[in-house]
């Protein structure tokens, strides 16, 4: 072994070895909420832009959610952005859509771009659009002739690098902008995560954070007057032009945890298992659970449990499938739909499709 190869040998050992360390540290910030008297239910509510905890992908909302250390393809730009270094495919294109609660859109789109020895990079967007309302007062509560709507968004740019055969770690920039009516917030965030595939019957474990960003504030002009609002307290010359003064609001942080393997394994069939464990940072800890059936990687079958073990949850049972048509060894196109239940909010559908160069 030469110098060079002795080098890069010690570093990925190093590699490994603080990737365990971070692992361990996370599992200790997950089990921390444990201490507090409520669990964390204190706290919920109180974080902004909570389109960010929409799941992407059917494939991976069909298992439940537990995706962090399964995903090798584009839809790891949003369970773990170390996993999509380690896709087989030189290029990726997807769009996923669903018709989300109380006739919400959401939709999900992103491409990727594998470099070689530089690493994977990518690109993604996603937008949340509440539909167009009538706008009532208490002088009109049919409606005064104008109207409002609401959305969100998020750009992401994604780099992920494999550092060793077996090891991979990403990093997620992404801008995210709330609006509502005339008004709207916006702010930067970035996740952070690892991917270590274990010689263990290459068992895989994931360790990531997630919205690790700037606190949002509404502005615009909604919030301006000229007047005094309460009729009651002004008593100053002429109309002054004043804003509301609006908090700010933490976007929703979350640790990651992931374990996932491939328990069965042959020639034509693949049964593969996974969980995430999740600490959010405006509720209570809880474990997406997850499976995978695929015949000869061309017909895949899926069940999933989302939020098990939080308190007063709305996550339940999921499941979907998916097809995989190879139209040639360099080209081919996926089809997933996957369904959740949601409780006493009732049901949402996700579909995606892909393209794989």
């Amino acid at each position: 072994m030469n110098k060079k190869s002795l080098i890069f040998y010690n570093g990925g050992n190093l590699m490994k070895k603080y990737s365990l360390i971070i692992l361990f540290l996370m599992l200790g910030l997950v089990t921390q909420s444990q201490a507090q008297p409520d669990g964390g239910t204190s706290k919920v509510g109180t974080t902004s832009a909570q389109f960010l905890k929409i799941g992407a992908g059917a494939r991976a909302v069909g298992m439940g959610g537990a995706y962090s250390a399964m995903g090798h393809d584009i839809y790891s730009i949003y369970w773990n952005p170390a996993g999509i270094s380690t896709s087989k495919n030189s290029t990726e294109v997807t769009f996923n859509h669903a018709s989300w609660l109380a006739e919400i859109k959401y939709d999900f789109a992103a491409a990727s771009l594998n470099l070689g020895e530089m690493g994977t990079i990518a690109l993604s967007f996603t937008s949340l659009g509440v539909p167009e309302q009538d706008v009532t007062t208490i002088e009109n509560p049919n409606g005064d002739g104008r109207t409002w709507d609401a959305g969100s968004m998020a750009i992401g740019l994604t780099y992920s690098k494999m550092l060793t055969d077996r090891f991979s770690v990403g990093v997620n920039a992404k801008y995210i902008r709330e609006r509502i009516w005339n008004s709207s917030a916006s702010g930067f965030a970035i996740d952070v995560g690892t991917l270590y595939r274990t010689p263990f019957n290459d068992l895989t474990i994931s360790a990531a954070i997630f919205n690790f960003g700037s606190d949002l504030s509404l502005d615009g002009r909604d919030i301006q007057f000229n007047t005094d609002p309460d009729n009651n307290i002004y008593t100053g010359p002429g109309e002054i032009p004043a804003n509301y003064d609006t908090d700010e609001f933490a976007i929703p942080m979350m640790f990651r945890f992931g374990l996932a393997m491939d328990a069965v394994k042959s020639r034509y069939l693949r049964l593969s298992v996974a969980v995430d464990a999740v600490q959010p940072n405006d509720n209570t800890e809880y474990l997406n659970l997850g499976t995978e059936f695929a015949y000869d990687e061309m017909f895949m079958v899926r069940l999933g449990y989302r939020q098990f073990g939080m308190k007063n949850s709305e996550g339940g049972l999921t499941f979907g499938g998916g097809i995989k048509y190879r139209i040639s060894d360099d080209f081919g196109v996926l089809f997933n739909y996957a369904y959740a239940n949601y409780g006493r909010l009732l049901n949402v559908h996700f579909f995606d499709v892909s393209i794989e160069l």
